[in-house]
């Protein structure tokens, strides 16, 4: 398997649920072609360097993954047709030097996430 890195952005103008909606059905898709997920991280609403379908900003998510080069294909198909994403790009890596670099950002999306996550469960306690 190899180790990919997808970023897409969603319609600022989703509700929060919305958007964590859009987030959970392209780790569906992950799931549906045997894709590994290592790790995601979630940057948030951001200013987009130029408009994208008239939208001047928009919600940004990186996943992290392990998967066969036949599930990408699937994978941007499902990103392609989500009305949703206004943009998506997915990065391989394959040599030495950057599958260290990615190993270095899946950990840093992990320690990212795990704050967040332990915020959300002493709020609700």
């Amino acid at each position: 398997m190899t180790c990919y890195e997808t970023l897409f952005v969603v319609k600022p103008t989703l509700t929060e649920e919305e958007i964590k909606a859009q987030i959970e059905k392209i780790k569906e898709v992950l799931g549906k072609v045997d894709a590994k997920l290592l790790a995601a991280d979630d940057m948030g609403m951001r200013k987009l360097a130029y408009p994208v379908q008239k939208n001047e900003r928009g919600y940004y998510t990186v996943l992290y993954y392990k998967a066969n080069g036949d599930a990408i294909a699937e994978i941007e198909r499902n990103l392609r047709i989500n009305e949703e994403v206004i943009k998506f790009l997915t990065v391989k890596y394959t040599n030495g030097k950057e599958i260290a670099q990615f190993e270095k950002l899946v950990a840093a999306a992990g320690k990212s996430a795990e704050p967040k996550a332990e915020a959300s469960e002493s709020a609700e306690a």
